[in-house]
This record gives structure tokens, C-alpha cells and sequence, in this order.
């Protein structure tokens, strides 16, 4: 392996001969990891139920260093990638669970699955009809635009993940759930469509998860980017859970250090070069080589920026994440979103009243230093925009959240303030009403064909939604900007 000189020598120790290899668990191999003889009968149950409609993918280093199996099956990171029979209601888990354990019949799981998925609203914030650019009245595959400054592109080589996030809103992109995945077989459309629009400032590579593919892969779609025709790109995103599932992919895999020297590549180019690193809980940035790993890559010259979702059963302690954003501070990553999670997947088992995230978010920032107060939230990445509560008040006796767009399909919405009345059981923007008496929204009048109260604005139907025009039609994701 070729030595690497970064601004941290000391780290460079790990030799391909002594490098852990990445080593993967399904559904049809996890029964091969030492660790699944751990598990009671009913949690090995619901593994192979559950995983028939939610993408079930672990790996090595998760099992080994991440889970503490003396605290299964609370312990927030197998609540993190293990499948639970509360992700299905009670019917549907019974109905899936005879079908597979008993009946077996593939085409009445696969009717029944399919039932289940579509329930799930597969296709969040208007992904695939109100946030993928048109060129000639025909879709561009692979990207999507919502926020005018930012352009999101999913590289086909990089639809998968090192392991899967139970939560994960982009859940369709992994079960083959064809007509809702994003992909892209190479960078000439965005090259081009980049070309045309010269107020887009960011492009985000995300998936799945972009580090999954070997640098030379990756190289191909980010240099392009590089060129003097696009000057007026400034920052290139790289979305990614690698850092905690996989942060071995910065420091000891075969072609990490070309890697690093890709990423220095780009900040030699005059781009910024942001690693937007997902992180869900203080464990993930807890061993050497999770921090190891965000030391090289701030090394290059490029951030890391941290941010995940608030998680019922994962990351409810204020505590976790104050560690977590320290403890990144401290190794030189930015504290950047906390989010709301999407009303996608097995949203009932996760979600949390929008009250409850802002007092844990409220007690975590109120634990850490101003170098951690860089963070937002909680946000929502809703169908207008990422919405954040800034604050619980009264007004003239009425107690309200105070809102803000801090992104928005209208630039002319970002950071006015606005309120609801007050529901200490809502969860997502459109749970809300407005306040003072108010029958909508000043956005809702605007976007009124997609209203946000009722079941047409949470689900918004794939075949029959209506287009936007190109002012509005587009998406970056709760893990983007």
C-alpha cells in the first residue's frame, strides 16, 4: 500500500496485510455470523419476516463493535439494522409471518409484500414527481433538483449501503422496487444539465452510499465535475453512513489512501469538498478507527459534517448526541442537522412528537460549547422544505411552535418565521395547523395542489400526482443540505 502523507502521520499505521475485510450479512447469510446464536427465537423470527418487505444488510465491524449484545434487543444500533415485529402492525406481521414460515408460497409474500411497501409511502416529499428535473418533457435518471443552489445525483455503482438503516427513507432504492429507484450510469447528463444551470452552487452524490464503490469508480463520476465549464459548481457533497459502518473505507481498505488523494484532488481544484457523514448515535464515533477515519479525511482538506435523524428507540438521550457532536468537534468534523424522521417505511415505530424532539434537542444543545452549536434542528424535510421548530411560546395566550424554512422550493420563504398551535402529538408538518384562527399556511396557497393536511399531502400517489413547473420541481434529501 502506497504511504500516504497526511496531516495526521501518526494514524497512518494500518498495512493491507493486517486490514479487516469487509465481510457482509442478508437475510439469507446472517445466520453464518456468530452472533445470530445470540438471539432469541422470536428476534430471529422477525428478521426473517420483516427483511421480506424492509432491506435487512449488516456487516462485521457493526456486529462486533457497534451492538452490545448483553443489551439486545434494546440496544440502539441492533434497533439501528435488525428488523422488529413492531415495524409491522400486528395483522400484517401475522398474515407475512405464516406466509413464510408456514405457507410458503412465494407469489401470495410477494402480492402481500408489495401491499405492504405501497402502504409505506415509498415515495416521500414528491421524489419521483415533483423533484426530478425534465429536459425535452423527459425525465433525467439518476438526479434530482428541488432547492434551486443544489442538484442531487444517485450513481448507479453506488445503490447500496455498507449496512441498512431500518429507518432509511430511501428504503425503495434497496428491494427492488424498480420504478422508485434513482440511478445513474454515468455523468454526461448532469455534466450537461449542470451546464445549463449555472445558479446550482452544490451537487450532492448520494444512493445508497457513493463510498461503497472503490475510488477509481468514484473518480469517474466526481472529476468530471472538475472541469472549467462548471466553475460555478463550488461545493461537491458526498452523502455517506460509511463513517460509522465502514469508517475502515478512509483508513485501512486496499485503495483508502487513493482515497484521500481524490479528495485532495478536489480541494486542490478550488471545490470544497464536504463528506456528509451520517451519523445516528455517540457509539458510531466511539472506536479508534471511526475517529481514525474522520482525522484522514479532514487531513485532505475536506469537511465532515455530521448529521442523522432523531430516532424513537435509537437516539432519544440528550446525552448521545452531545457526545456525538463533541466528540466530532473535537476530531475536526462540523455538527450539522438534526432531523425529524420522514413519514416513510416503519415511520409508527420511529417517529416522535415534534414536541418531544424539541426538548431533546433543546437539552442537547444546551450540554455542548458554541464550536457544537453549528447543528440545526430539529428539521423536517417535508414536500415545501426543511422546516425547523425553533421554540415553544405563547402568544396572547395561545401556545404555538415557532417555525422556519431553512430551505425551501421558494427562496422567498427561507427563514420567515411562522407558527402553529401547539399539538403535543404531532410528528410531521402536515399534523400541524396554523395559528391565530388561520384556515392555511402562507406557503399552502401557493402549493395548494399539494395540500398538507389530510392523507394526500403524506402520501402523494406515484402515477397520478400532478407536475410542478421547473421553478419547484425538485429534492435534496433530509441528509443533504
Amino acid at each position: 500500500m502506497t504511504a500516504h502523507l497526511s496531516l495526521f502521520p501518526e494514524n497512518d499505521v494500518t498495512t493491507e496485510a493486517t486490514a479487516p475485510k469487509f465481510k457482509p450479512f442478508t437475510r439469507q447469510t446472517i445466520t453464518q455470523a456468530r452472533q445470530w446464536q445470540w438471539l432469541a427465537p422470536e428476534l430471529q423470527e422477525a428478521v426473517q419476516v420483516i427483511s421480506h418487505v424492509l432491506p435487512f444488510r449488516t456487516n462485521q465491524y457493526v456486529l462486533d463493535q457497534l451492538i452490545d449484545w448483553s443489551n439486545v434487543p434494546d440496544d440502539p444500533i441492533y434497533r439501528l439494522v435488525f428488523p422488529h415485529r413492531d415495524m409491522l402492525p400486528a395483522r400484517e406481521y401475522e398474515q407475512l409471518r405464516d406466509l413464510v414460515l408456514h405457507k410458503k408460497d412465494e407469489a401470495a409474500i410477494a402480492k402481500l409484500v408489495h401491499e405492504i411497501r405501497m402502504r409505506m409511502n415509498p415515495h416521500p416529499a414528491g421524489q419521483m414527481t415533483h423533484n426530478v428535473p425534465r429536459v425535452n418533457d423527459a425525465p433525467l435518471k439518476g438526479l434530482q433538483h428541488k432547492y434551486k443552489e443544489t442538484v442531487l445525483f444517485f450513481p448507479s455503482s453506488g445503490q447500496t449501503c455498507h449496512a441498512y438503516c431500518t429507518f432509511c427513507f430511501r428504503w425503495p432504492q434497496f428491494v427492488g422496487m424498480d420504478e422508485l429507484k434513482f440511478d445513474a450510469r454515468e455523468t454526461t447528463e448532469l455534466v450537461s444539465y449542470l451546464e445549463t444551470h449555472p445558479d446550482v452552487t452544490d451537487v450532492l452524490i448520494t444512493g445508497g452510499d457513493p463510498m461503497i464503490m472503490n475510488t477509481r469508480s468514484l473518480a469517474e463520476f466526481i472529476e468530471p465535475l472538475l472541469g472549467p465549464k462548471l466553475a460555478h459548481i463550488q461545493n461537491i457533497r458526498i452523502g455517506t453512513k460509511s463513517v460509522a459502518y465502514w469508517p475502515q473505507r478512509y483508513v485501512s481498505d486496499k485503495d483508502s489512501d487513493d482515497l484521500m488523494r481524490l479528495f485532495e484532488k478536489v480541494v486542490r481544484a478550488g471545490k470544497n469538498l464536504a463528506v456528509m457523514g451520517h451519523y445516528n448515535h455517540a457509539v458510531e464515533l466511539r472506536s479508534a478507527v471511526a475517529q481514525q477515519a474522520v482525522k484522514r479525511i479532514v487531513g485532505t482538506g475536506a469537511t465532515l459534517r455530521m448529521q442523522g435523524p432523531l430516532i424513537r428507540h435509537i437516539n432519544e438521550d440528550p446525552k448521545s448526541w452531545a457526545e456525538l457532536w463533541t466528540t466530532g468537534v473535537r476530531l475536526g468534523a462540523i455538527p450539522y442537522y438534526m432531523f425529524v424522521e420522514r413519514d416513510t417505511g416503519p415511520r409508527e415505530y420511529f417517529a416522535l412528537p415534534l414536541a418531544r424532539a424539541h426538548e431533546i434537542f433543546q437539552a442537547a444543545y444546551s450540554m455542548v460549547s458554541g464550536l457544537s452549536r453549528t447543528v440545526r434542528g430539529p428539521s423536517m424535510s417535508a414536500f415545501p422544505g426543511k422546516v425547523v421548530i425553533d421554540g415553544v411560546v405563547t402568544i396572547n395566550g395561545e401556545k404555538l411552535f415557532a417555525l422556519q424554512f431553512l430551505q425551501a422550493r421558494n427562496p422567498e420563504w427561507v427563514r420567515k418565521p411562522f407558527f402553529a398551535r401547539y399539538d403535543p402529538d404531532a410528528t410531521w408538518l402536515d399534523h400541524l395547523k396554523p395559528a391565530f384562527g388561520r384556515q392555511k399556511f402562507f406557503f399552502e396557497a401557493e402549493e395548494g395542489e399539494a395540500s398538507l393536511h389530510g392523507p394526500a399531502g403524506r402520501v402523494i400517489p406515484i402515477a397520478q400526482a400532478p407536475r410542478q413547473n421547473d421553478r419547484r420541481a425538485s429534492d435534496t434529501q433530509p441528509d443533504a443540505a
